[in-house]
């Protein structure tokens, strides 16, 4: 006797008395297993490294006070502040922070175990320079950066969601940089790595057509095609150098808000 046929999957909507469903996210939160270092990390260090969301601005000056590191020396007022979105497990954030000391970064990851190993290389190097904030990188764009606080944003290597029927869950899109670049200072930059090539021609597109942006590369590296070269200061991963051995390409973006 053949086979049923297969009926087709119903789509789930939402409950009627739900008036505006929640947007699709740009993330997933992915199962992952925490280890005992990075608890340990989280207990002894979250106190200190982890800012709660909320829905109002932050006070960058209290955020960044750190007596500990600063020995009543600290001056958070004069110090740039760069929002890095997504850092994984903060290889290359730790990387960076010690690169440069001066600068503030406010990190967002939603990833437990990425959050814990972070501040477990901030307690092994020392760093003092690091606020993480384990919430929804775009709800904190919205509710608690105000216009014109950042110097730069960094996003390195999103989720390229390679299937063509989930591009529209990549990070990257026109509203969201609309949003960072008026959060830039004049002068200030939104630098973006990917691995993936049509990633890489999708921001090259959506931070072209943004009018507070313009691109640093094109006339300071005319052939490259509107890609920067890597700058000094965000390291080759362990990830990143293995694929560059198997001839993959990795595409460096840089705008500065005009």
């Amino acid at each position: 006797m053949p086979d049923a046929p297969r009926q087709p999957r119903l789509r789930k909507s939402a409950p009627q008395d739900v008036a505006h469903p929640k947007d699709i996210k740009s993330f997933v939160r992915r199962a992952g297993r925490i280890t005992s270092g990075q608890t340990k990390a989280l207990a002894e260090l979250g106190a200190r490294f982890l800012l709660p969301y909320q829905p109002k601005a932050i006070d960058f000056v209290a955020a960044y006070a750190d007596s500990e590191s600063a020995k009543g020396q600290n001056d958070p007022e004069n110090r740039p502040i760069v929002l890095e979105i997504g850092f994984g497990m903060g290889e290359a954030t730790a990387h960076i922070a010690a690169a440069l000391p001066q600068t503030h970064f406010l990190c967002c990851e939603v990833h437990q175990p990425g959050v814990g190993a972070l501040l477990k290389r901030m307690g092994e190097q020392g760093l003092h320079n690091i606020r993480i904030c384990a919430h929804d990188a775009v709800e904190v764009i919205d509710h608690m950066l105000p216009a014109q606080c950042l110097d730069g944003v960094h996003i390195f290597f999103p989720d390229p969601w390679h299937k063509a029927r989930h591009n529209k869950r990549r990070l990257i899109q026109a509203p969201l940089v609309a949003k960072l670049a008026a959060r830039l200072k004049p002068g200030g930059y939104i630098h973006c790595a990917t691995d993936w090539q049509p990633y890489a021609e999708q921001m090259l597109d959506v931070l072209g057509a943004e009018p507070q942006l313009k691109n640093t590369a094109t006339a300071a590296h005319p052939e490259l095609h509107g890609y920067a070269p890597r700058p000094h200061y965000r390291p080759l991963t362990k990830f990143e150098n293995r694929g560059l051995k198997l001839g993959h390409g990795v595409w460096d973006l840089v705008f500065e808000r005009i």
